[in-house]
């Protein structure tokens, strides 16, 4: 099950779960000493994909300088190829269509996912960088159409 909340509707069990996934993905798996908590909780709608108990995908949708961002997106190891970033991808960006119709989303995305948003209508808006030594580009995409028909 889908769900969209603001940072005052999480409750401390589900905060806490959300930041023990993206801490073991962002800190530990990929090995980055860095403050994985930050503000942009503060004002980020988090969105999550929950199925008895579990977190199968999850990412926060945010507005910085005029654009939306969508960061932290993450599926946990055990629930990967199952398609679970894919749907997360489709939903997040309907979301961002209903709330920010016309808006231009950006996207931080580690190289080897490229290809994946590029399917989405993502293009490339840097050169390839490295951040805590894992290399990443910049994307964007400018929503006009519904991503996603329900």
């Amino acid at each position: 099950m889908w769900q969209f909340k603001h940072f005052q509707e999480l409750d401390a069990h589900d905060f806490h779960q959300i930041i023990k996934e993206r801490t073991k993905i962002f800190v530990v798996e990929q090995g980055c000493a860095y403050q994985e908590v930050d503000d942009i909780d503060l004002k980020a709608i988090h969105l999550v994909k929950r199925q008895k108990n579990s977190i199968k995908a999850y990412a926060r949708i945010y507005k910085e300088n005029h654009k939306i961002k969508i960061g932290r997106v993450l599926v946990p190891g055990e629930f990967r190829n199952e398609g679970h970033g894919k749907e997360l991808i489709k939903v997040a960006l309907d979301y961002v269509k209903c709330h920010h119709p016309n808006s231009d989303v950006s996207i931080q995305a580690e190289a080897y996912l490229k290809d994946f948003y590029e399917r989405f209508g993502f293009e490339t808006t840097s050169e390839l960088y490295y951040d805590y030594a894992i290399g990443h580009y910049d994307m964007q995409l400018m929503l006009k159409e519904p991503v996603l028909q329900y």
